[in-house]
């Protein structure tokens, strides 16, 4: 029923609870329409059909019912975030910014600020929610006349003069950092961009900004797994390497995030990386069994239904494999038809 439908929505739409109330009442309403005189009956019946096209319309587009965050730094250490819709352009965002610190909007520029220092102002109608996303800069509010002497990032140097270790860190802090980015980009990615990515496969589209950022996540996890292996020269610590990032994949899957495990496993599954016998050989036997229990979770075989029936057994919040799921999107889409007999074929759709 539709009452069950807004029900379950008030979980994901805490903003229903109102209209869930009003709607309680038109069912209360309803079943008492029989005793009510029959010049009454119709005024009931259209207020209960208003009442049901309001709620109907509350999901509306993606960039009316979702909210995302845009943190624009003042200083070099401070910032302010500021809760907007993703197709916020750049004139809209300075506004606010300029609001919040009491300056002139007219004085005051929007600039995208990289790691290697530069410097890119950003003009009024910028869509800012792609350049918010980008991990290679941040976006700075400054004075017109401060645009040619922004610091870059402050922690580029650092990094710079201290590289990070990997095989200094603890592996459940390493997965837990991987899960926290990615979910924050999984819960930004709304139900209408899967549909768009599948439907228009159109290469920087806005309608597809989150999830387009959380895939190409995944294809950079498995890049770097494959990376820190390889430009390893000592073999005792391409041993040690591999203990670690099988460790990371595996607290990875226990904390639910199954795009990350999947991106780690895939890295040490690489041709390059497989043919490293001696380091292979040298990898403890229970670290070399947990990698085959992993690699259970990537095997194809039956439509992964190894994957299907361990996401399945997972409880909520989880993070699935992206890839995964598009290709389940795309082999409805593309397997079934739109129309039969000139009718909508609605089995399609609700899938």
């Amino acid at each position: 029923t539709l009452y069950r439908c807004v029900l379950e929505d008030l979980y994901e739409f805490p903003t229903l609870e109102k209209d869930l109330k009003e709607f309680q009442k038109l069912l209360r309403r309803r079943h008492t329409v029989d005793d009510c005189p029959p010049n009454q009956k119709s005024k009931q019946m259209y207020q209960q059909l208003s009442l049901k096209e309001n709620c109907l319309q509350l999901r509306g587009p993606q960039t009316e019912t979702r909210e995302v965050i845009c943190c624009v730094y003042v200083s070099t250490d401070s910032y302010l975030s500021v809760h907007t819709h993703p197709s916020l352009e750049a004139h809209e965002l300075l506004r606010i910014v300029a609001l919040k610190m009491d300056k002139a909007e007219e004085d005051m520029v929007l600039a995208v600020v990289s790691h290697t220092g530069e410097r890119r102002v950003l003009q009024p109608s910028d869509c800012v929610y792609s350049e918010s996303l980008t991990p290679q800069g941040k976006l700075v509010a400054c004075r017109r006349d401060l645009t040619e002497i922004l610091p870059p990032l402050t922690d580029s140097a650092e990094l710079s003069r201290r590289p990070v270790r990997l095989l200094g860190i603890n592996t459940w802090d390493v997965a837990a950092a991987l899960t926290h980015l990615d979910w924050s980009l999984f819960k930004s990615i709304h139900e209408q961009e899967l549909v768009y990515y599948t439907l228009s496969r159109v290469p920087g589209s806005g309608h597809t900004a989150a999830l387009s950022v959380l895939l190409q996540r995944c294809n950079e996890v498995q890049q770097w797994v494959m990376s820190e292996v390889l430009m390893c020269v000592s073999l005792n610590k391409r041993v040690q390497l591999l203990k670690k990032f099988i460790k990371i994949a595996a607290h990875c899957k226990a904390q639910r995030n199954l795009n990350s495990a999947f991106a780690i496993i895939m890295g040490l599954n690489t041709a390059a990386v497989s043919r490293l016998n001696q380091t292979w050989e040298k990898c403890p036997g229970k670290f070399k069994k947990l990698f085959s229990e992993l690699e259970l979770i990537t095997d194809p075989s039956l439509n992964h239904k190894a994957y299907r029936e361990a996401f399945k057994r997972m409880k909520p919040p989880k993070i699935p494999f992206m890839p995964l799921l598009l290709k389940d999107i795309t082999f409805i889409h593309e397997g079934n038809k739109t129309f039969h007999d000139n009718l909508v074929n609605f089995e399609k759709l609700v899938r």
